[in-house]
């Protein structure tokens, strides 16, 4: 029976993976509430709870596509990615970046779209060839990832560009790919960074000065790059002290103590580190570790070369994004306006991470055949070729 489409039933789905990102989602909310007024954080709530119940469908949509389908498609997203990504200069620039397409009231974020198609579309490309064993196969694989994180840097938009190369470097280590051909792509990558210093504009290098330039106890001027935000966002997280405003009471009469820009989308980490505290700054961070680790159980699980790749690739995406949101919020990477999955105020951000998990869950569902053969089994005869490809 084909694997990809074989199925096994609605009580074997991974009900601990579903469980770990509705918590997630729940912290997201008390933070959304949690803002400057009362009746701006009512309004977001109430949008984000409608975005969270069409991520919902969104996953379940994910969970009923067929894998060798998606696989067969995977180039027409890729594709059709690129192409949107190309489309967002034909629409005028908001908050100075050209990152979205207006659909009426709504915007959609084709770097969403693209993170997932890049995925799909590398997991694709592995899962039919041997030949990134050896360091000339790599180029191709690097080629697919420049082509996006090019188009999204140049928006600008840092955070998201720099999530592709993780994922790149994951999906290849989990194909089989030899550990001392990343490291010396890896000590290039570092010899060209003053390239990228240069490429790069002033504001973006702002973002990674700033993270060198903090002071305990100065204010920086409001507007001032990237020092005020970190300022505030540290601010905001030191408020909650160890278990938060909401169980200990405390309340700082100054309003503008509360003042943090994108709050509730790139900050939300410190609406809930401010309402919960430590306390539920580490649940959040713990929930975030289980939800990894069970993904990767679900990669380590399956024997269908393309779930596995898939999977590894998507848990790759949300732990770097995870990262580099936690990071910039604490002050140890620089600010690069990425959302922090699941929690973040955002309806593309949203929709396509429920999408991501739905894929999760659809490798989870593929029945184990006793006799399929081990994937990424690597050699020169045709009888070792990984399964499926």
């Amino acid at each position: 029976m084909d694997a990809s489409t074989s199925r096994t039933p609605l009580a074997s789905w991974p009900i601990s993976l579903l469980v770990l990102a509705a918590a997630l989602a729940a912290l997201g909310l008390a933070g959304i509430s949690r803002g400057d007024t009362l009746s701006q954080a009512g309004v977001m709530y109430g949008k984000q709870a409608l975005w969270l119940m069409l991520a919902t469908g969104s996953l379940v949509i994910a969970t009923r596509l067929p894998l060798r389908l998606l696989r067969q498609q995977a180039w027409f997203w890729f594709v059709a990615s690129v192409v949107l990504l190309c489309a967002v200069y034909l629409f005028p620039a908001r908050w100075g970046s050209r990152r979205w397409i207006p659909l009426g009231l709504l915007y959609f974020q084709p770097s969403e779209l693209a993170k997932i198609a890049f995925i799909v579309a590398l997991a694709r490309y592995l899962v039919a060839r041997e030949n990134y064993r050896r360091l000339t196969g790599l180029v191709v694989p690097f080629l697919l990832t420049l082509i996006p994180l090019g188009l999204i840097l140049k928006e600008p938009d840092l955070g998201t560009s720099l999530l592709f190369l993780p994922v790149l470097f994951a999906m290849l280590f989990a194909a089989g790919a030899r550990v001392r051909h990343l490291a010396l792509i890896t000590c290039l990558g570092l010899c060209v960074l003053p390239i990228f210093w240069s490429a790069i504009s002033a504001e973006q290098r702002s973002r990674i000065t700033a993270v060198f330039q903090q002071r305990d106890g100065e204010s920086p001027a409001v507007g001032k790059a990237d020092g005020y935000h970190l300022h505030q966002s540290k601010q905001v997280l030191a408020l909650g002290g160890a278990w938060g405003s909401q169980f200990q009471g405390t309340q700082v009469d100054d309003p503008a103590a509360y003042y943090l820009p994108a709050c509730r989308t790139d900050f939300i980490l410190c609406m809930v580190g401010e309402r919960f505290g430590l306390a539920g700054t580490s649940l959040a961070l713990l929930l975030y570790g289980l939800l990894f680790l069970r993904g990767l159980a679900i990669a380590v699980a399956t024997r269908d070369p393309f779930g596995r790749l898939l999977s590894v690739g998507i848990v790759a995406l949300l732990a770097a994004q995870t990262v580099i949101n936690t990071g910039m919020t604490v002050g140890l990477l620089p600010i690069t306006g990425i959302t922090l999955p699941l929690m973040s105020y955002g309806g593309s951000s949203l929709l396509f991470t429920g999408f991501a998990l739905g894929l999760l869950v659809n490798v989870s569902r593929l029945k184990t055949d006793a006799t399929q053969a081990e994937p990424f089994r690597f050699g020169t005869g045709p009888s070792r070729r990984p399964a499926l490809a």
